[in-house]
Parts: structure tokens; C-alpha cells; sequence
């Protein structure tokens, strides 16, 4: 089995790494192909659109209104503007993997 952690973070090198190896396409093949998934999905969700991925979970954008906030040194209130904010929900079979690691 192929070590896919760097300090304890998978990055995309080690998804490639992982795509070298078991589907035997090249290093730059690998990596092009991680690239254009990510690639994909950032494209979706720039469009609007939600991302899911059965059996991992749903990246889920989400329009916040404007409203006030309170800066927690002075206490003065604040307006915090509107914008879209990125959520991501692990799905069902996540959760319990990671819960009976």
C-alpha cells in the first residue's frame, strides 16, 4: 500500500500518486486527470451549482443575507455584508467510516 500522507494531509500529488499506481497512467497523466475533476467541480459550484459525490458527501453553496455582527474586543456592531458561502456535508457511509477508524 502506497503512503498518501504528507503531515497529514492528502493532497493532490498523492491522489495522482494513487492514479499512477493503480490505473497505471503516467505521473503527468494522473495529475492531469485530478486537475480536471477538480477543475470540473470548481466550475460547477462557480455556476451555482452544488457538488455531490455518493458515498462521500455534498459540497453545498449557501447565500447568507446581510446582517449584523458584533466585534468581540469592543462590542461595537457591525454589518456583515451578504455573500455565498461553501459548506461540504460528509455523507452517511463517510461518517461511519471515519467513526469506526
Amino acid at each position: 500500500m502506497v503512503n498518501m500522507r504528507s503531515v497529514g494531509t492528502l493532497t493532490r500529488a498523492d491522489l495522482a500518486e494513487t492514479i499512477n499506481h493503480k490505473m497505471g497512467f503516467s505521473r503527468a497523466e494522473s495529475l492531469a486527470l485530478v486537475e480536471e475533476i477538480l477543475a470540473k467541480m470548481c466550475d460547477a459550484m462557480a455556476e451555482g451549482q452544488n457538488v455531490k459525490i455518493s458515498g462521500f458527501g455534498s459540497f453545498v453553496l449557501r447565500d447568507k443575507k446581510e446582517r449584523i455582527g458584533r466585534n468581540p474586543k469592543t462590542g461595537v456592531e457591525v454589518p456583515i455584508t451578504p455573500r455565498r458561502v461553501l459548506t461540504f456535508r460528509a455523507s452517511q457511509k463517510l461518517k461511519d467510516r471515519i467513526a469506526s477508524s
